[in-house]
């Protein structure tokens, strides 16, 4: 039996999605309930591409745990690992947008579910991660001690493996008491990561420098074999095999930003895990192909930006019109 494309270790979330934009969370008079959370929104975005994706976390136990699951699975996603606890409640975010599109969240995650993510959940989901082309892991769920230790463990497994790891962050600092903790975290597991994602906004927290092309440089010297930045509507930057490029954006009118860079990182990994199974084959690929992945996971995240909510505008392969290979 062949193994899931890319695996996703972490958070789903309920975004509420407000009725029209230019309102502050205190004035909307309507909310429709999405699918949200940045690794199950990455699973989304790959099935839609044609992937196999599979998503490894917790819920609660409630309405909105399985509203959750009953939306990952019409959208492909296997759901065999995500758990329900009576721990703790499904976490919920409430979306804000300003006029153009730029949005802000108001967090309801008190004693949220996904934070008792714990080794329960990765060692039950061990043989398919062992299978998985990509294992690929956010850290917002991570604030407990058993959730970082599971983590680790599941992605130091596909490491020594010879497996591609990868984690787009998806820096929330207000989320952690401590920062330190998190940076700690970040520091231990990125020299085990094939692939590393951050936004321009998030460099200098993980890398020390606000510049671009430093922060790429400094990932590629702790081991991450592809690392990439992306700059909104300005596109990207990666770093691979001691070279540093930039793929554009396409340009797109802008509905709501939230999710385009879950769904660049869906664009990447579908495309990164249909060309390498293996870290050693992602190290072999030519530069083209993975210049091609980059601009696939920029028009995925310009897709992405164009409907209300995280994943409404995460495109099926079809309707990639504008990319090339």
């Amino acid at each position: 039996m062949s193994g899931h494309d890319v695996i996703c270790l972490g958070e789903a979330l309920v975004d509420f999605l407000p009725d029209r934009r230019g309102q502050k969370v205190r004035d909307v008079a309507r909310w429709t309930p999405c699918l949200g959370g940045a690794p199950a929104n990455v699973t989304v975005g790959v099935s839609r591409l044609g992937g196999e994706s599979a998503l490894v976390g917790v819920t609660g136990d409630d309405e909105f745990g399985y509203f959750l699951r009953q939306g990952l699975e019409r959208e492909g996603v296997d759901t065999s690992f995500l758990r329900h606890t009576h721990e703790g409640r499904t976490g919920l975010a409430f979306l804000s947008l300003t006029r153009s599109g730029e949005r802000s969240f108001t967090f309801y995650r008190t004693r949220a579910a996904e934070t008792f993510l714990d080794a329960r959940d990765t060692s039950g989901a061990a043989m398919a991660i062992a299978r998985a082309r990509v294992l690929h892991v956010g850290t917002n769920s991570l604030l407990q001690p058993k959730a970082r230790a599971a983590v680790k463990a599941a992605v130091r497994r596909s490491f020594q493996a010879g497996r591609i790891t990868s984690s787009d962050p998806n820096l929330r600092l207000h989320l952690w008491p401590d920062p330190d903790v998190l940076r700690g975290l970040l520091d231990e597991l990125i020299p085990m990561l094939a692939v590393v994602k951050l936004s321009d906004e998030e460099i200098h927290f993980v890398t020390g420098t606000k510049d671009v092309d430093e922060a790429l440089g400094r990932l590629e010297a702790r081991g991450v074999a592809l690392a990439v930045v992306t700059c909104g509507a300005a596109g990207a930057a990666f770093r691979f095999g001691g070279q540093t490029r930039r793929v554009p954006a396409p340009r797109v009118k802008v509905v709501d930003t939230t999710g385009a860079g879950d769904g660049f990182t869906s664009g990447l990994l579908a495309e990164l895990s249909r060309l390498a199974a293996t870290r050693h084959a992602l190290e072999r690929l030519p530069m083209d192909d993975v210049e091609a992945m980059a601009r696939l996971g920029c028009v995925v995240g310009a897709h992405a930006v164009t409907k209300l909510g995280a994943v409404a505008g995460l495109p099926r392969r079809k309707e990639l019109t504008r990319w090339r290979r």
